[in-house]
């Protein structure tokens, strides 16, 4: 344990000062090697078996289709189509790239594919009808997270994949959840909306005009954006039924997210080139291989506490130090709230749920819901510093400075996320209905 505790500050340390994740990892891997008694070759073989697993190669190609989508036109036929329903809403333009980014998310399982598609468009919009610029970024830069949360997530795949869970019960347990982040930001979008200018309050792209005629171009209008959204939408509900009709697996459903998304971008919507393309593939490839890299050497890291039996000490001091479920639900979520704020969240998971599940188990939770708790929390690490990485692309794509993103992002995280996990974490059927209801 004394190692454990030393190599997580070695790791922390590494961080801290800027090194590259692949070589903090590295470095907390060699400390352990040197120090635990480790079989080196026997710890390579077993990583190089665990990077063949099909399960792994649904986050490449899901991490491929979420750039597809921002670049392909799919994202802004997305916008169109949720404008038509409530653009004319109060607090329209703030529900519209909250949807969006949930949907999106059912799409490539990515925070960060909502920020790049939504941001650009509808946070200029959201300007120009009175938002501040940092409230307009920190709404759409928050509700990315949606991307974590609502199937087919990353996190929830790489949970799956180092636990043994089902992949397709860990999706359903935050589905729920994720409705309710839905809920509680539109809410706070409200509110802020209600106290604006009321010339600010209108939805965007909204014609003008009086009489018949313009109420039949509007109605036209209308029409046509719901047909050219429509082979956009259709990816979503062509994997998710996929997936739970039984017809592909996660990672089958992730290429075909991918194949998809080409053809609408190529020949529907014909915003994709060769040259755009090729580009979108050369900076997708160098990002998968660093992220593999680093998940590889991640993963022995985290194998060598699993050969040093550190979760079952780790669960021996804890249970030593109170039997009370509720207080080690609090102190499990108060270190993976630290994780999140120090790695990504795939990194978290890898690192920790071998750790944590032992004593989840011993507690007598089901591993999806802690699928659910772990994939929430760790997503909000996402937007706080100073890991953050979604916060910071988000502060680049609304051009605001850090000063003024943080203040209202950690208020939407703290009044419409934090009581979204509590919730997640104490109420047991908030992540586990629909996962009991369909047989997981």
């Amino acid at each position: 344990m004394i190692l454990f505790i030393i190599d997580i500050v070695i790791l922390v340390l590494l961080l801290m000062i800027g090194i590259p994740l692949p070589f903090v990892f590295g470095g907390g891997l060699i400390v352990m090697v040197l120090f635990g008694d480790i079989n080196v070759l026997g710890l390579m073989i077993w990583g190089f078996n665990q990077m063949l697993s099909p399960v792994l190669l649904a986050s490449p190609f899901f991490m491929l289709t979420g750039t597809l989508i921002a670049e392909s036109g799919i994202a802004e036929k997305l916008m169109d189509l949720a404008n038509v329903f409530i653009g004319k809403a109060r607090s329209g333009l703030g529900i519209i790239s909250i949807l969006t980014c949930g949907i999106l998310g059912a799409i490539s399982g990515s925070c960060f594919t909502g920020v790049a598609a939504v941001g650009p468009v509808l946070i200029p919009e959201m300007v120009k009808r009175g938002y501040e610029r940092g409230f307009a970024s920190a709404l759409v830069t928050c509700a990315s997270v949606l991307g974590a949360l609502i199937p087919p997530s990353i996190p929830i795949i790489i949970y799956g994949w180092v636990t043994g869970t089902s992949v397709l019960g860990s999706f359903l347990s935050t589905v729920v959840p994720g409705l309710l982040v839905i809920i509680t930001f539109s809410t706070i979008n409200y509110i802020y909306v209600k106290k604006l200018p009321a010339e600010t309050e209108d939805g965007f792209m909204s014609a003008q005009g009086n009489g018949a005629t313009v109420a039949s171009l509007k109605l036209n209008s209308k029409l046509f954006t719901i047909v050219k959204a429509i082979p956009g939408i259709l990816i979503p509900v062509i994997i998710l039924g996929g997936i739970y009709g039984g017809i592909f697996t996660p990672t089958e459903a992730a290429a075909v997210a991918g194949a998809l998304a080409l053809f609408v971008g190529f020949f529907i919507y014909r915003q994709l080139t060769p040259k755009k393309t090729y580009k979108i593939f050369k900076s997708s490839s160098i990002s998968i291989g660093a992220i593999m890299v680093m998940m590889m050497l991640c993963l022995m890291l985290s194998q060598t506490f699993v050969m040093l039996k550190i979760p079952q000490q780790l669960v021996k001091i804890i249970m030593g130090l109170t039997s009370n479920k509720f207080v080690i639900l609090i102190l499990i979520n108060i270190f993976l709230t630290f994780m999140g704020m120090i790695v990504n969240d795939s990194t978290a998971i890898i690192l920790t749920a071998p750790l944590l599940l032992p004593l989840i188990i011993e507690l007598g939770m089901s591993p999806i819901q802690f699928a659910a708790i772990m994939t929430i929390n760790l997503a909000a690490g996402s937007l706080t510093p100073p890991y953050a990485s979604v916060l910071y692309f988000g502060m680049k794509i609304g051009d605001v400075k850090f000063d003024e993103i943080i203040g209202p992002a950690m208020k939407i995280l703290l009044i419409g996320y934090v009581p979204v996990l509590i919730l997640t974490t104490f109420i047991e059927p908030i992540s586990m209905f629909l996962p009991t209801l369909l047989g997981y």
